[in-house]
């Protein structure tokens, strides 16, 4: 009976310890998740589990994008 406790079929937590929430895009820029995700997983299904873990690599590129950075202050006179 032992082993059914340490043996179970969940989905590990993506988190990596990097914790600090975008602020534009407001997920986490360690895992992906958003505050709510993170504060509801321990209470969520597998299933709802296994669909946002399949979600998370999509929202990778909402951190990277950039801003055009010197280039685009340039073009719009803020130099």
């Amino acid at each position: 009976m032992a082993d059914d406790i340490w043996n179970r079929d969940e989905i590990d937590s993506p988190c990596i310890n990097i914790c600090v929430v975008h602020p534009e895009a407001r997920i986490c820029t360690g895992c992906y998740r958003s505050i709510d995700e993170i504060t509801a997983w321990s209470r969520l299904s597998p299933e709802v589990r296994r669909t946002i873990m399949n979600d998370l690599p999509a929202r990778k590129t909402m951190l990277t994008k950039r801003r055009g950075g010197r280039k685009a202050r340039i073009a719009k006179g803020d130099a």
